[in-house]
């Protein structure tokens, strides 16, 4: 007799495509910042399914949003208007606040980031997009282009054209009048939370100006509260021209979206962008019902709250070298021999504590659900502190 667990696997192993390394576990719900296997074990998520569970696993009031939009429609495309649609959008660009005024919206992260790039290029009428060593921006064609590490931007050997990835210290004096955008990561996630300078950041939004190029923050993971602010973009007064937001940007359902000012909205035109699922019905629901919950619960305030505490308290045990990021995206560098996130995440998975690894092997990422309590945090603090 298999158990659930076994006969999961069984059927993924069989009928997935392999791309995906697994962790050994069948998870079959979640509950706030905790999730549950098949055989009934919790563990503290900590992980988020990669920043993306930003209100807390199955909250109920994304949940009921969910289920009451499905009772009345649950899809028709952009080509109508639509009240849940109209509500959402309003709700988002509320929360981002100026200089944002509209959004178009879409499914993932690596979709907003191609129609950014979309938009830079037709608005300029240019076609070189510069992005920064480190970054990622997803796996479609421009945004796997536009990626700083090389074993994704490179494995398909058929790099979109005119895309140009440098160092960030070099980025500013490269562009020029046929620079059609910058794409830029703010906090470089995959990289092991690399945090970019601001006064890099200020330099190339200046020489963007300069040179009509648009500025491009790449928000996907920073976005939605997650750094302690609604967006990391206004960052000491630097604000680009186009963002990109997904990960928790619905709780956890398909959407993202892509942010403008009134500038590059007003040059925007019918049939520029387009997708047929973006901004759907179920899709809108959860994003309004995010929006909702993250202003009501005081879910920013609290990630950089629980963020600093988390930080802070982390920073004190001999066993942690560095720590680095804001608000709960963090990246935790050990001392030996615990120098390799692998076996840090090893580790705190038999305590039932569920992390992320990055690009860096030496950093462990954290990226829990935004309503992640003091006393959460301590659990993560004492496993780490045990090790």
């Amino acid at each position: 007799m298999h158990t659930l667990a076994e006969l999961t696997k069984q059927d993924e192993d069989q009928f997935q495509l392999r791309s995906y390394a697994k962790w050994p576990l069948a998870l079959e719900r979640g509950e706030g910042c905790w999730v549950f296997d098949s055989d009934g074990n919790r563990y503290l998520d900590f992980y988020g399914g990669h920043a993306v569970v930003a209100t807390g696993h199955c909250h109920p009031k994304i949940v009921e949003a969910i289920q009451q939009q499905a009772a009345r429609l649950i899809f028709y495309s952009n080509v109508v208007y639509n009240s849940q649609r109209g509500r959402a959008v309003r709700r988002l660009i509320e929360s981002a606040g100026l200089p944002y005024v509209q959004a178009f919206l879409a499914n993932s992260g690596s979709e907003a980031n191609e129609n950014a790039i979309k938009l830079a290029r037709a608005l300029t009428a240019r076609k070189e997009i510069i992005s920064i060593t480190g970054s990622f921006h997803g796996r479609g064609y421009a945004s796997l282009s536009s990626t700083g590490i090389e074993k994704y931007s490179k494995y398909l050997n058929t790099p979109v054209p005119h895309h140009t990835v440098i160092p960030i210290e070099q980025a500013a004096e490269r562009i020029t009048t046929g620079t059609a955008g910058v794409l830029i990561e703010p906090i470089q996630s995959l990289s092991g939370v690399r945090v970019l300078p601001v006064e890099h950041l200020r330099s190339i939004r200046d020489k963007c100006l300069e040179n009509g190029a648009l500025l491009m923050f790449d928000e996907v993971q920073t976005g939605v509260g997650r750094t302690g602010r609604f967006l990391y973009s206004g960052i000491e007064g630097v604000f680009p021209d186009v963002v990109t937001l997904a990960k928790g940007i619905a709780s956890g359902f398909p959407a993202s979206a892509v942010l403008v000012t009134e500038k590059v909205a007003r040059e925007v035109k019918s049939g520029d962008l387009g997708t047929t699922f973006g901004g759907g019905p179920l899709a809108c629901a959860a994003i309004e019902a995010t929006m909702d919950v993250i202003a009501a619960e005081k879910l920013v305030e609290n990630a950089r709250e629980v963020g600093s505490y988390l930080s802070e308290e982390l920073a004190r045990i001999a066993i942690v070298e560095t720590v680095r990021g804001a608000g709960l995206l963090l990246g935790v560098r050990m001392k030996p021999p615990f120098d390799q996130a692998k076996t840090v995440r090893q580790a705190l998975f038999e305590k039932r504590i569920l992390t992320g690894t990055s690009d860096d092997p030496a950093f462990l990422r954290l990226m829990p659900p935004l309503t992640l309590s003091r006393e959460q945090a301590q659990l993560l603090i004492q496993a780490v502190a045990s090790l």
